[in-house]
């Protein structure tokens, strides 16, 4: 079967690459019927920020990414924190120590430093002289009976056959021994692994078949490879990920914000849309099969179909369907937020296509628009409803709603900019004649209003202002301004229509009396 790992380091919260890499794990793994396990690499204290873990946690389980085995999911696989993993990693050191393909070094921080220092200066690519790599057993015995520390490095000179690695997306790769750190630490001094060791033990004890991380971790490759040939285990497949950046081409960085995935969270942006731009970030080229060679014995799997537009809507299920690895270009690629922003009003569009989609998204929209007006009468999700039909395409995000249509939950601000500049442009003579015309011809129609009567608001209008011999500009600016205080927004009768007839009318009446100005 076909499994996966999402490994985050729990050294702060979540960011858009980890919530990519998640999703990419996650659409492998269910396009070809396999599980995904969420493992927590935690082996560097220095760095654990405490709340990291339940944090990653919310915010998969906010875009729908459901881990099969992994933190609060026993499963076959356990423990799932490489803290509570040790003993297999000392386990896995000492078979490379009996083996030779690894030995102990006892040198301390200072000379390892004097001696990085001094092979720089001679043009050397080396970083250690491997000084401990000719202690005797015995000497090494002694040292280790006496309570010293040493580290665990891999033996770089008594290694198999090197081989070179194949990736799912970059293809064929190059040697890159030469780019390795001289004989790579493998188990530090406090017993807890490097990297490059637990990463290799916990993805063979887990029976994981392929790999989907970054591609800053390319480089080592190589070293992986090593350690499986060292221990005679075999590899699974590897694909490494472009990394994202940001619109401007620099690179995305936690201290540069607008990263964390609870930012978008917070901000209202529909997690379906967020995968979606995610999903195809980078998710757009098309490469020969033959790019792609498979270890002997390995089919390939991908269908090479062509690659989706960077604004093609998906659903997740939809995104499972048509994710194609090979389909994912070898550079990196630029998140643009205004395709969040396309995405987010599609997906939105798309949601309140039916009743009860239209539900849906006024009820999570609910307790926003409760808080945003606490005193409000009007903020039932039947309200919400109305509120989000009647702005049809213009919602960018859901959060937009109280900003767009805040006259709809509560009295419109005849006193900003807006609205004064607007009674600026007015005929007093036009304005009163308008005010009073509708006014009056509302104010007859039988109350509540039928489905009927809602439908015929436009022709009822269009007669008064032909009644009145004003101008359609100066008609519907002048209503406009009495009834929402804005110079554009939806349709006038949709407006009355959503505000029905005593809100309307009393807005009219006090406008006509000058109540409401400021």
């Amino acid at each position: 079967m076909v499994l996966l790992r999402f490994a985050p380091s729990p050294t702060g919260p979540l960011h858009l690459g980890g919530l990519r890499m998640a999703l990419y794990n996650h659409l492998f793994a269910k396009k070809h019927g396999g599980k995904w396990i969420l493992r927590i690499e935690d082996t560097d204290a220095t760095r654990y920020v405490p709340g990291s873990v339940e944090g990653i946690r919310k915010a998969l389980d906010w875009a729908g990414l459901e881990y099969d085995f992994g933190p609060g999911k026993n499963g076959p696989h356990a423990p799932y924190y490489q803290s509570e993993r040790l003993d297999l990693y000392k386990e896995y050191s000492k078979k490379l120590l009996e083996t030779g393909h690894a030995y102990r070094c006892f040198c301390s921080m200072d000379r390892l430093a004097d001696v990085r220092e001094k092979l720089a200066r001679t043009g050397s690519n080396a970083t250690y002289d491997r000084e401990c790599l000719h202690l005797t057993e015995e000497e090494v015995a002694r040292r280790v009976k006496a309570g010293e520390k040493s580290i665990v490095r891999l033996n770089g000179t008594q290694l198999p056959a090197r081989p070179t690695g194949v990736d799912l997306i970059f293809g064929q790769l190059k040697d890159a021994h030469a780019s390795l750190a001289t004989d790579p630490i493998l188990l530090k001094s406090d017993l807890f692994p490097t990297y490059h060791l637990a990463s290799v033990v916990d993805d063979h004890e887990m029976g994981i078949t392929h790999v989907l991380r970054g591609e800053e971790w390319l480089p080592s490759l190589p070293l992986h490879l090593d350690l499986y040939a060292a221990l005679k285990l075999a590899p699974p497949q590897f694909a490494h990920l472009p990394i994202l950046l940001n619109a401007d081409g620099s690179k995305m960085s936690k201290r540069n914000g607008d990263v964390q995935v609870e930012d978008y969270i917070r901000r209202g942006w529909e997690p379906v849309s967020v995968l979606n731009w995610l999903a195809l970030a980078g998710w757009g080229a098309k490469h020969n099969p033959n790019d792609h060679p498979h270890p002997e014995g390995t089919p390939c799997t991908h269908t090479h179909t062509d690659a989706p537009d960077s604004t093609a809507v998906y659903t997740l299920p939809e995104l499972i369907t048509e994710f194609d690895l090979s389909a994912v270009t070898h550079r990196n690629s630029s998140l643009d937020p205004m395709k969040l922003e396309y995405l987010n009003k599609q997906h939105l569009l798309r949601e309140r296509g039916t009743p009860e989609g239209l539900r849906g998204v006024a009820e999570r929209v609910h307790g926003y628009v409760k808080e945003s007006f606490p005193e409000s009468p009007y903020t039932s999700t039947g309200m919400i409803e109305k509120a989000i039909e009647l702005l049809e395409g213009r919602l960018t995000n859901l959060k937009e709603l109280p900003i767009h249509a805040y006259y709809l939950f509560e009295e419109p601000d005849l006193g900003s900019e807006e609205a004064r500049e607007m009674r600026g442009m007015f005929d007093p003579v036009d304005r009163e004649k308008v005010l009073s015309a509708v006014h009056a011809k509302l104010a007859a129609l039988p109350t509540p209003w039928t489905p009927e009567t809602e439908g015929e608001l436009q022709k009822i209008l269009h007669g008064v202002r032909k009644e009145i011999k004003v101008p359609t500009k100066v008609f519907m600016k002048t209503l406009r301004h009495a009834l929402t205080g804005f110079k554009d927004g939806p349709s006038i009768p949709d407006i009355v229509r959503v505000l029905g007839p005593e809100r309307t009318l009393g807005r009219l009446k006090r406008q006509l009396e000058g109540e409401s100005e400021v």
